[in-house]
């Protein structure tokens, strides 16, 4: 028995093929894209792999710890023939890579030779602003001024504590990324009565200058 499509069934074929045929293209297409982007992912991912890491930051100091040996003149104490020495120290802060400020700190024992009268001795506590720089490779300089106090003892001053003041700086060397070697010096004024002044005098205090000057090593942490 032969069966005859109607007319409306024949014009839904090619429809249909058409439609077949579209989805074909379609998934051709998808699949073309989907097999040129998997080379550029994994190029991608080789490139990322490749990339050296970042090279590391030195550490950051913000303190600066200092201890040495030191040396100053004697002009506050009245004959005195030759200057004294002993111990230097002193602490800072960094603020950048320019600004610092320092506490500074000395006690002065001994002279180095004999002959001075008595037995005079120097401590002194200073602070102030310190800036500072590179100049080449491993070496920086400072300048600093420093405002504080000075005690002169074993001469029987009076009074024997005095206001003081002055500048100074040095040079480092750095020795390791902790450790550096500094050589500094500083002229500081201060103002004492001369030895035995008599108080109706009102001890006529003298303004001096006294250089003083050390080397040590400074911790960084």
């Amino acid at each position: 028995m032969r069966i005859q499509r109607s007319r409306g069934d024949a014009s839904r074929v090619p429809i249909e093929e058409s439609c077949i045929l579209t989805r074909k293209w379609f998934v051709a297409l998808v699949a073309a894209a989907c097999a040129a982007l998997i080379p550029a992912v994994a190029g991608a991912q080789v490139v990322d792999q490749d990339q050296t890491p970042p090279a590391e930051t030195a550490p950051q100091f913000k303190w600066n710890a200092y201890a040495g040996f030191g040396y100053t003149s004697l002009n506050q104490v009245n004959g005195s023939r030759y200057g004294l020495i002993g111990v230097d120290l002193g602490v800072s802060r960094d603020f950048g890579h320019l600004f610092a400020l320092d506490a500074v700190g000395a006690y002065y024992p001994t002279s180095y030779a004999s002959g001075n009268p008595g037995n005079p001795s120097v401590s002194m506590v200073l602070g102030g602003p310190e800036i500072h720089g590179h100049i080449f490779d491993r070496w920086s300089i400072f300048g600093r001024a420093l405002l504080g106090g000075v005690h002169s003892g074993g001469e029987s001053q009076t009074p024997d504590v005095s206001f003081a003041g002055g500048f100074g700086g040095g040079v480092d060397y750095e020795w390791s990324q902790r450790i550096t070697i500094r050589a500094s010096g500083d002229d500081i004024a201060s103002s004492f009565s001369l030895i035995n002044n008599s108080p109706a005098l009102g001890y006529s205090p003298h303004r001096l200058w006294n250089p003083r000057g050390g080397i040590g090593v400074v911790y960084r942490f």
